[in-house]
């Protein structure tokens, strides 16, 4: 089973780079995707479409603005498309697919560069979805993927210029912190338990020449419940071709 997380940075821009194309040649039987930017409902169904996907999305009622959506070639049960959290709710920050006998989730954490009164809205929703979403996962009874953009780069490998960073959002002491504790409740970063490579990045800032320089961070994640350690066969990121600022990352699993 391919799973496949991907933050678009815009579905309309990514689809124009030939994201669809990718997918095609990959097969992912999941794609989880973040910051779709659109009113999906309001957009050309040729845009939105894949062939062999049933999809479903969670919008920003801010026009332009984050959203997040699952693409499955097996249509779920159940669709979930809140946490509880109000903002971060209407921001679409989180929609989950419910099957009988796995889940899977698109997740995106904000970023909190901005200043502030972002950062502390990063830290509400952090712990919100640690007591809420996090517990709750692990009293399924069934295995869960968390897809997404995290916002966070957990240790030092995880990005080029740690020493550099350490003050910034998404890589705080705090943030950091609260990543090892997910990982303390039994979960599992997929990528990390079968490959232990460095320099492997998910997302490049634009300035500069980050991408053609490997001067990243790997803040996409498919964090998984502790049931699945033995299921996660192979990871991989695609830093090209460059159809975002983030790069696709694709997690096979034996069939669940």
């Amino acid at each position: 089973m391919k799973v496949v997380s991907m933050n678009l940075n815009g579905i309309r821009s990514a689809v124009r780079k030939d994201f669809k194309a990718w997918v095609k040649e990959h097969d992912p039987d999941f794609i989880a995707v973040q910051e779709t930017k659109a009113q999906i409902n309001t957009l050309d169904p040729e845009i939105v479409q894949f062939d062999g996907y049933t999809s479903a999305f969670s919008c920003a009622e801010k026009k332009g603005y984050s959203g997040v959506g699952i693409y499955a070639k097996k249509a779920p049960l159940t669709i979930h498309r809140t946490t509880g959290l109000d903002w971060a709710d209407r921001e679409g920050r989180y929609i989950a697919f419910e099957y009988e006998n796995f889940m899977i989730v698109s997740l995106y954490l904000p970023s909190g560069s901005s200043g502030d009164a972002r950062q502390a809205l990063k830290y509400q929703m952090l712990d919100h979805f640690y007591q809420h979403q996090l517990q709750e996962y692990l009293t399924l009874n069934k295995p869960v993927i968390i897809c997404g953009d995290w916002n966070i780069a957990h240790k030092t490998i995880d990005i080029k210029n740690a020493k550099a960073n350490e003050k910034n959002s998404g890589f705080l002491p705090e943030e950091r912190a609260w990543l090892d504790q997910v990982l303390e409740l039994g979960y599992l970063d997929a990528f990390r338990e079968v490959c232990d490579l460095p320099h492997q990045y998910t997302w490049w800032s634009f300035r500069g020449k980050a991408r053609e320089n490997n001067v990243g961070w790997r803040i996409d994640y498919q964090i998984t419940t502790p049931d699945l350690k033995d299921k996660i066969l192979s990871s991989q990121i695609f830093p090209s071709p460059r159809y975002s600022d983030h790069a696709p990352l694709l997690v096979e699993y034996q069939s669940l």
